[in-house]
């Protein structure tokens, strides 16, 4: 947990001492995660958990290549450690989980590897095209695309 704390604490400084004026954070959050770049996954991951403790409610919905953040037996990109804190998308994506943070992959992305629900970690979850868009769409939500 020293990791996801000193993340934390690495992106309160970033942020602090950017001097920029903060609004207040969306009632909602759903972060969309595509990209099959290791840093982005993590920056996605890291800024979901600043909304997080900025009081939003998140929601992460992993599609193509983001969705291997949520295999079992994911990619070595997705569970390496980085620089500077030596964090991982998928171990900073379990923490998010363990705060209640709903974690889903696209509807199409299981049967797009041939595969079924077991395929995931647990607790990560397919997403129903109605509810998502339904989500997305909802007035108090802010959506993040990386």
């Amino acid at each position: 947990m020293s990791i996801t704390r000193s993340l934390f604490a690495a992106a309160a400084v970033a942020l602090a001492s950017s001097g920029a004026a903060y609004a207040d954070p969306a009632e909602k959050l759903v972060t969309i995660v595509t990209s099959d770049n290791a840093q982005t996954q993590l920056m996605s991951m890291v800024l979901t958990a600043q909304a997080v403790e900025q009081g939003a409610e998140a929601r992460i919905l992993l599609c193509g290549a983001g969705g291997d953040i949520a295999l079992a037996d994911a990619p070595e990109s997705a569970t390496a450690p980085q620089p500077p804190r030596d964090a991982s998308p998928q171990g900073l994506m379990k923490m998010l989980m363990s705060r209640g943070v709903t974690v889903e992959v696209c509807a199409i992305y299981l049967p797009g590897l041939g595969a079924d629900q077991s395929v995931l970690l647990e607790g990560v979850g397919v997403a129903a095209p109605p509810a998502m868009a339904g989500a997305m769409l909802d007035a108090g939500t802010q959506v993040w695309s990386f």
